[in-house]
């Protein structure tokens, strides 16, 4: 079986998982990064952890699942950037500073709240990322996680990688079910990250430290991926154009 097929195997069987639990709340798991009962208290364990509470700037995805910790961080005064669904701008982030929110935090920290209300910032415009938060299918203790598989999580965090906003001492975290944490290995892309924190509505497990992807890998990106995402197209190592 290849990577794909394994990671795709994985995603069915946690999302399955969640459902037959009823654990997943509307609308589903499957084809998403699932929105979880008990994400709110994950949210509240995740607060009470160092890594959060010495965060000043803090990067999410705009899924249902981390709406919790949005809504934390903009209550704690955090800057929190948030990706650009489907990272389709050549600005791939909004900008929610709890200073200027010109709109409740309830409606604008979501990826369609956002829209025509938050900022959108070119990645040169970014402050470095403290903290990074993001949604996952399925996880391991080593910090192996499997994303709904469109790879916008892997190519947010490449390019701010790249940039220099998220270092070595940038903590990455996903906020999961207990149900999507898998015992035993995970299949793994070269091109993929792994997470430090795993919090769920019961725990923090963490992770023993591995190296992390360095930038863009081009040769795992199809060139329908790349034309679909303005970040990349105007990217300078893009030899696809």
């Amino acid at each position: 079986m290849d990577i794909d097929k394994a990671k795709q195997a994985v995603r069915e069987a946690v999302w399955s998982r969640l459902e037959q639990a009823n654990q997943a709340l509307p609308p589903g798991a499957h084809g998403r990064i699932p929105n979880f009962v008990g994400a709110e208290l994950a949210a509240e364990r995740l607060a009470d952890h160092p890594a959060w509470r010495n965060a000043k700037v803090i990067k999410s995805n705009p899924d249902k699942a981390q709406l919790p910790v949005r809504l934390r961080a903009l209550d704690e005064g955090k800057l929190l950037y948030m990706a650009v669904p489907k990272i389709a701008d050549i600005h791939p982030f909004y900008l929610l500073d709890p200073a200027t929110l010109n709109a409740a935090p309830q409606e604008i920290a979501t990826g369609s709240g956002a829209a025509g209300r938050a900022p959108k910032l070119d990645i040169s415009e970014m402050r470095p990322v403290d903290l990074v938060v993001c949604g996952s299918v399925a996880v391991n203790s080593d910090g192996v996680r499997v994303g709904k598989g469109a790879g916008y999580s892997d190519i947010e965090l490449a390019l701010l990688t790249e940039a220099g906003l998220v270092s070595p001492s940038t903590v990455l975290a996903t906020s999961v079910h207990s149900l999507q944490v898998v015992a035993g290995p995970l299949p793994e892309a070269e091109h993929d990250f792994r997470v430090n924190l795993i919090i769920t509505p019961d725990e923090v497990i963490e992770c023993p430290p591995h190296e992390q992807p360095t930038g863009i890998y081009w040769n795992s990106l199809h060139p329908r991926k790349v034309a679909e995402i303005p970040a990349l197209v105007e990217h300078p190592s893009n030899y696809y154009n």
